[in-house]
Formats: C-alpha cells, sequence, structure tokens
C-alpha cells in the first residue's frame, strides 16, 4: 500500500498504522511530555494517530513500506484541514490532555513557514527491530521526490535524533529556533529542505 486516499485505506489499515505509529512514539519526548503516565499514555496514543492518519488520508498523505513496517503521514501543498473538526476529534481522544496538544499546535504554527509552498510532513514510524534499516529514508525520499517535481519545499518538525538524522540525510536543513514546549519540556527542530 502507498499513498491511499481515505476511501481507499480500509479501516483495518488505519488500525495497523494507528497502532504503529503508537508504539513507536510510546516512548518519545513529546508524548511523554503530552500525557506522563505511561498506562494512560499506552491507551490514548492509537486514538491520537487514528486522527493524524485518517488527515493525512483524507489528502492522499499517507506512505507505508510495502510490508507495511513503515509509515509516513503528510499534508501536501494546499492541504487546508478543519481546525474546529480536528481540535474535536482531539477532544475527543485525548479528554483531559487535549490542551497539552492545543499547547503543541500553538507552537507548531507559530513556527510554520508561510507563504511558500511546501510538503509538511508531520509523523514517521518504523517497527521496532527494523529501525536504522533505510525504509524511513526511502519513504521521506518519495515525498521530496515528490516535492522537487513540483517545485516546492518540504517541511519537518524533528522530534527525536533519529528524525532530525533522517530529515538530514533528505537534504532538510534547520530552519529558525527549536520550538520549546513548557515547564522544560522537549523540543521540536523545525526543518526545511528546499526544492532541487
Amino acid at each position: 500500500m502507498s499513498a491511499l486516499p481515505l476511501n481507499r485505506l480500509s479501516p483495518s489499515a488505519v488500525t495497523d498504522l494507528s497502532a504503529l505509529l503508537a508504539t513507536c512514539f510510546q516512548e518519545d519526548a513529546l508524548t511523554r511530555w503530552m500525557i506522563p503516565g505511561e498506562r494512560r499514555r499506552g491507551e490514548l496514543l492509537p486514538g491520537l494517530f487514528r486522527v493524524f492518519v485518517e488527515l493525512s488520508a483524507a489528502f492522499d498523505g499517507v506512505l507505508t513500506s510495502p510490508d507495511g513496517d513503515a509509515v509516513l503521514l503528510f499534508l501536501p501543498p494546499g492541504a487546508e484541514p478543519d481546525e474546529k473538526a480536528l481540535d474535536a476529534a482531539f477532544a475527543d481522544v485525548l479528554g483531559e490532555y487535549a490542551d497539552a496538544m492545543r499547547t503543541i499546535a500553538g507552537l507548531q504554527e507559530a513556527a510554520h513557514p508561510h507563504g511558500a509552498p511546501h510538503y509538511y510532513v508531520s509523523f514517521g514510524a518504523v517497527r521496532p527491530g527494523r529501525q536504522q534499516s533505510g525504509l524511513m529514508s526511502g519513504l521521506l525520499g518519495r515525498v521530496v521526490a515528490r516535492a522537487d517535481a513540483e517545485g516546492v519545499g518540504a517541511y519537518v518538525e524533528a522530534s527525536s535524533p533519529g528524525g532530525e538524522a533522517a530529515g538530514r540525510r533528505a537534504g532538510f536543513r534547520l530552519l529558525g529556533a527549536d520550538i520549546a514546549l513548557p515547564d522544560e519540556g522537549p523540543v521540536l527542530r523545525p526543518m526545511w529542505r528546499d526544492p532541487r
């Protein structure tokens, strides 16, 4: 499966990809900040990532490796999600942790580049045991190839050293200051890639 629109992404595929992302982000600094309790985080992350999978799929922005061991979510240039519906979905799945998601989203919006059309890579994950196998680089390479073919940029916010390294391998460079979450929270590193 690769880049299937939501109406062609089966319910089981949405569930599987959401579960893969939840597993891979269970110990990520960003999700730990948002949902501090490990058990509760494990309960809520599949629903949170379902929102992101469905959002990206609605804009034809889901790529997977052939074996389903890696997934990359993105939004293409011109994608305009319904912010009110998105906020309601986050509130529904996160409950008391929705304000933490709103804080992250607000900081991301303030740092997000505006003006130049671009692909926005939101999340990527590789199944444990398959990391450092080139799967993520392959998926990211497909997105930047599309961006290059269309003559537009690409943007990502890395939440881990591995994500930053994958971005650098694909030609991304740091863009502006880190996005620092409150209360000594983790940072996101904005990265940009010009078309080639």
